[in-house]
C-alpha cells in the first residue's frame, strides 16, 4: 500500500486506522521515516448470560472461544467424543459378530435337521416302492392264476363266441388288436389308485422342511408332522401288504462287554442307531454314536429294546480262537519237529547243512548262528522231518528255550573233543523242562583227538544216560565234515518220531508258533511260523501276539511261494500290522475285526502289566529307589537289530553288564534300520545307538553328522557286548591300592623353633619319600594319618631315605609323637577298574 504522498506505509488495511509516522535508524547514521497504521483493538462482546460486556479478564484473551471455552478443553471434548464413537463402533461390531455366530448355528442346525428328515424320505420312499413291487407282483401272480382257470373251465364253443364278442360290443382298433381286458384295466385303475394313496398327489409336502416353516408352519399354511406322514406311510403299507399284520419283535441276546460303543451296541440289537441315542436322551445323558457307555447303561437300553443281555468281560474276546478237542477220526500223522542244541562251534549248523547239502553257515557272520532257522528235509527213505537250528551262544538261551517249546525231538550236538560245556548244560536244561526225548550227536570224530567216551561220561554228571552206558537215550557218533553217522542220525530221528505217534488235524483252523520276526524292507514285518495244527493257508485272517494281519503271502524254507502250509511245516508269513515277538501263538480267527479286537486287548494288557510293573506302590519304595540310582552311574544305549530274537538277545546280555556302581540301560530296542527319530532320541538321552545288521537310513545318518549322535555297527555279538563292557568300565571309580614302601622307628623326639617337635628316626625298612604318605603306630594301632612336613638328613632337606639310615621327620598339624613310636610309610595309586 501507499499513502496520499506515494510513500510506501506499514501494516495498512482497508477499513483504515490512525496512521503515524516511525522513524528508523540504520548503520552509517542512516535514518529513514516510515508510515505505518496502529490497529484498533478488538472487543469480544460476550454472549448473553456469560457475563457482562468488558468484564472479566478474558474479553481479550485470545485462548478462550466464543463461550468461555478454551482450546485444550475443546481439545478434550473432542478426544472423549471420538473416544466414544469408536467404543459404539466396537460394540457394534461384537453385535454384528454375535448375531452372525447365532445365525450360523442357526443355519448349521437347520442344515442337519433337514438333512435328518431327507435321509428319512428316502428310507420310506424306498420300502414304499418296495412293498408297491412286492403288491404288484403278488396280484400279478393272482390274476395269472385266475385267467388259467378261466381257460381251463370254458366249453370248447367258447373261442368263438369270445371271437364274435369284440365285434358286437365295440369295433376293433389298432390294426385289428383287441380291446384291452377288464382285469388289464382293473390293473391299471389298482395301480393309479396305489400311487395316489402312496402320497403321489398335490397333499404331498414338497422341498426341504426348514426350521422357520417348522416354526411358523410354512407358506402354504400348516403342514403335517413328521410323526403324522411316518403314521400315514406306514397305514399304507400294512394295507398293500393285506392287511394290518404286525412284524414279531425278533429277540436277540445281545452282547455287551465292560464299555461299548453306542454305535456298536445299535448293531447287536439290529436297531437304528438314532433310535438308541433317543432311548440314551430319554435318560438323561447326552452322548453320541461314536461315545462309549458302560456295561449298567447298556443293559438298561437292551432291555428298554426287549432283547436280552449277555454281560462278557474283556477277556472273552480271546474265547473266539477255537479251542475244541480234535476228534480221533480227524487226527493224521505229521512230520516230527527236531532242534538241534548245543554249545558254541560244536558244529550245529554245520551238522544241519551237511543233511541239507546246504551252506547255511557260511550266510552268519563269524561263522555263528544268531537266528533261529527253520527248514524242512526229506530223507532218502521219504521221511519228511522238521528242523529247528538254534543259536549256541550264552546271549541266545531265552531263543534256545522258544526253540524248546515247540520241538518234539532234541537233537543235543556236543563236540567229541570238548566234551560238555556251558551251553551243552543249559540245552539239557530245556530239553527236560519241555519234557521231549533227546537224541545225542556226538560232532567232530572225524579229528584225532576225538574221545566220544569222554562225553558220554560227561553225560552222567547231568542225569543223561546214552544207550551204550546201559541207558535209554540214543546216541550216535557222526561227523559234519565227513558225512559220518548222518545215514544213522537220520533213521534214530525217524524212530523216535515213530515211538512218539505225532498227529495233528489239518482241517481245522490254524494255529503255530513265531520262531522268529524281523522288518524287511519292501515286505514289511515278516514272521517265521511253524505250523503246529491245521492249515494255514494264504488269504486267512489271523491274531499272533500283540498284532494281527491277513496272510498276503507264504514262503517256504527254500525261497518258493507256497498257498499254504500244513502242521509241523516251516514259512515265511508276510502281511502282518506289526513285528511280534519271538515265541508269539498265532491263531486264525473268522473276522477282521475279531482279530484287531483281540490285539488291541492284548497290547492294553501288556501296556497295563509293564506299567504296573515299573510302579512303585509306596512313596518309600520311591525314595529308596531314587536314592539307589543316584548312587548308579547308567550307560544309556540304543539298540536296533534286524530280527526280534536278536534285539532281545542283546536287551538280556545288556542287563547282565554292570554291578552295584555301574549299569547298562537300554533306552529303545527295535527292529529294522535306524531312523531320524532313534538319533533323536539318543541325542536328548546322550546315548549311542548300536546297530545290529542293519544300517542308518540316509537322514539318520545326515542328523547323526550334525547332532554328534555315535552310530556303531556290529555283525557279531560278541564285539557288541565287548565294546558295552569296555565303555561301562570307563564309568567305574578307580580303585585306589596302596603300597607300603617302608617304615621307620622313632628314636628321640626334639624341639626346633619355628618347626615344633621333630622326631630323629631310624628307617628299618624300605625306604621313606617325603611325597609318600605316612601313618603314625603306637602299640600297632594307628593313631594318625597324614603327610610329612618334613624330611630331613642332617641338616639338609632330602627327598628320600634309604633302610637302615637314620633321619628326622615332623608331621603336618600333628605333634603328639613319643619315642618307640613307628612311622609306616606308604604310597597310593589309582588302577583303572574294569567289568567282569
Amino acid at each position: 500500500m501507499s499513502d496520499s504522498d506515494g510513500k510506501k506505509t506499514l501494516g495498512v488495511r482497508s477499513g483504515g486506522g490512525r496512521p503515524g509516522q516511525v522513524k528508523q535508524s540504520f548503520s552509517h547514521g542512516r535514518t529513514k521515516n516510515v508510515v505505518v497504521e496502529t490497529k484498533r483493538k478488538r472487543v469480544v462482546v460476550p454472549k448473553p448470560g456469560t457475563g457482562k460486556s468488558g468484564s472479566g479478564g478474558h474479553a481479550g484473551d485470545p485462548s478462550r472461544r466464543p463461550g468461555g471455552i478454551s482450546d485444550t478443553e475443546m481439545e478434550r471434548r473432542m478426544r472423549a467424543l471420538k473416544a466414544a464413537k469408536a467404543n459404539e463402533a466396537a460394540e457394534a461390531q461384537r453385535r454384528a459378530d454375535e448375531e452372525k455366530q447365532r445365525e450360523e448355528t442357526r443355519r448349521r442346525r437347520r442344515e442337519e435337521i433337514e438333512a435328518k428328515e431327507r435321509e428319512q424320505r428316502e428310507r420310506e420312499e424306498a420300502a414304499k416302492a418296495k412293498a408297491e413291487a412286492e403288491e404288484r407282483k403278488r396280484k400279478e401272480a393272482e390274476e395269472a392264476k385266475k385267467h388259467a382257470a378261466a381257460e381251463k373251465a370254458a366249453p370248447k364253443a367258447a373261442p368263438a363266441a369270445a371271437a364274435a364278442q369284440p365285434a358286437a360290443d365295440q369295433p376293433v382298433r389298432g390294426g385289428g388288436k383287441p380291446t384291452p381286458r377288464k382285469t388289464d384295466r382293473e390293473r391299471d385303475d389298482d395301480r393309479n389308485n396305489r400311487n395316489n394313496r402312496g402320497g403321489r398327489n398335490d397333499n404331498r409336502r414338497s422341498g426341504k422342511l426348514t426350521v422357520n416353516q417348522a416354526l411358523t408352519g410354512g407358506e402354504g399354511g400348516r403342514q403335517r408332522s413328521m410323526a403324522a406322514m411316518k403314521r400315514k406311510q406306514e397305514r399304507i403299507r400294512q394295507k398293500a401288504m393285506g392287511g394290518a399284520e404286525s412284524r414279531e419283535k425278533i429277540v436277540r441276546d445281545v452282547q455287551v462287554p465292560e464299555t461299548i460303543v453306542v454305535s456298536e451296541l445299535a448293531n447287536r440289537m439290529a436297531e437304528r442307531v438314532a433310535d438308541v441315542v433317543k432311548e440314551l436322551m430319554k435318560m438323561g445323558m447326552m452322548v453320541t454314536q461314536n461315545q462309549s457307555i458302560d456295561q449298567d447303561t447298556a443293559e438298561l437300553i437292551v432291555e428298554e429294546f426287549g432283547h436280552k443281555i449277555v454281560r462278557v468281560s474283556d477277556a472273552d474276546v480271546e474265547d473266539v480262537i477255537d479251542s475244541v478237542e480234535d476228534k480221533a477220526e480227524d487226527l493224521t500223522g505229521r512230520p516230527p519237529v527236531v532242534t538241534i542244541m548245543g554249545h558254541v562251534d560244536h558244529g550245529k549248523t554245520s551238522l544241519l547243512d551237511a543233511i541239507r547239502n546246504a551252506k547255511v553257515v557260511a550266510g552268519e557272520a563269524g561263522g555263528i548262528t544268531q537266528h533261529i532257522g527253520a527248514y524242512q528235509v526229506t530223507t532218502d527213505s521219504g521221511t519228511t522231518l522238521s528242523f529247528l537250528d538254534t543259536p549256541g551262544h550264552a546271549a541266545f538261551t531265552s531263543m534256545r528255550a522258544r526253540g524248546a517249546q515247540v520241538t518234539d525231538i532234541v537233537v543235543l550236538v556236543v563236540a567229541a573233543d570238548d566234551a560238555v560245556m556251558p551251553q551243552t548244560i543249559e540245552a539239557i536244561a530245556h530239553a527236560k523242562a519241555a519234557e521231549v526225548p533227546m537224541i545225542v550227536a556226538i560232532n567232530k570224530c572225524d579229528k584225532p583227538e576225538a574221545n566220544p567216551d569222554k562225553v558220554r561220561t560227561d553225560l552222567l554228571q547231568h542225569e543223561v544216560i546214552v544207550e551204550k552206558m546201559s541207558g535209554e537215550v540214543q546216541d550216535v557218533e557222526v561227523s559234519a565234515i565227513t558225512g559220518k553217522g548222518l545215514d544213522e542220525l537220520l533213521e534214530s530221528i525217524a524212530l523216535q518220531a515213530e515211538i512218539l505217534e505225532l498227529k495233528a488235524n489239518p482241517t481245522r483252523a490254524a494255529s503255530g508258533a513265531v520262531i522268529e520276526a524281523k522288518l524287511d524292507v519292501g515286505r514289511g514285518p515278516v514272521a517265521t511260523v511253524l505250523v503246529q495244527n491245521g492249515t494255514l493257508r494264504q488269504g486267512d485272517i489271523f491274531v499272533v501276539g500283540e498284532q494281527w494281519g491277513k496272510v498276503r503271502a507264504l514262503i517256504n524254507d527254500k525261497g518258493d511261494r507256497v498257498k499254504e502250509a500244513g502242521p509241523s511245516v516251516p514259512v515265511e508269513v508276510l502281511g502282518l500290522n506289526g513285528t511280534p515277538e519271538a515265541g508269539d501263538v498265532l491263531n486264525v480267527v473268522e473276522a477282521e475285526a475279531q482279530a484287531r479286537e483281540i490285539a488291541e486287548y492284548r497290547a492294553d494288557a501288556a501296556k497295563e502289566k509293564r506299567a504296573a510293573a515299573g510302579a512303585a506302590t509306596t512313596l518309600e519304595q520311591l525314595m529308596a529307589k531314587a536314592k539307589e540310582d543316584e548312587n548308579v552311574a547308567e550307560l544309556p544305549i540304543l539298540v536296533k537289530a534286524d530280527v526280534q530274537g536278536s534285539a532281545e538277545a542283546i536287551v538280556q546280555a545288556m542287563e547282565k553288564i554292570g554291578n552295584n556302581e555301574v549299569r547298562v540301560r537300554v533306552l529303545h530296542a527295535g527292529v529294522g534300520a535306524i531312523t531320524e527319530t532313534d538319533v533323536g532320541l539318543a541325542e536328548a538321552s546322550g546315548a549311542p545307538v548300536f546297530g545290529f545288521n542293519v544300517r542308518a537310513n540316509a537322514p539318520a545318518r545326515n542328523a547323526a553328522n550334525q547332532k554328534g549322535v555315535e552310530i556303531r555297527y556290529y555283525s557279531v555279538i560278541y564285539d557288541l557286548v565287548d565294546d558295552v563292557k569296555a565303555a561301562a568300565s570307563g564309568l567305574l571309580s578307580a580303585e585306589v591300592r596302596e603300597n607300603f614302601i617302608g617304615y621307620a622307628e622313632i628314636k628321640e623326639v626334639f624341639k626346633v623353633t619355628g618347626v615344633g617337635k621333630v622326631a630323629g628316626c631310624l628307617v628299618t625298612e624300605g625306604v621313606a619319600r617325603r611325597s609318600a604318605g605316612v601313618r603314625l603306630l603306637r602299640d600297632n594301632v594307628v593313631i594318625h594319618e597324614g603327610t610329612l612336613k618334613t624330611l630331613k638328613r642332617f641338616k639338609d632337606e632330602v627327598a628320600e631315605v634309604q633302610s637302615g639310615q637314620e633321619c628326622g621327620m615332623a608331621f603336618e598339624n600333628y605333634d603328639d609323637i613319643r619315642p618307640a613310636d613307628v612311622i609306616e610309610i606308604f604310597e597310593r595309586e589309582e588302577v583303572q577298574r574294569t567289568l567282569d
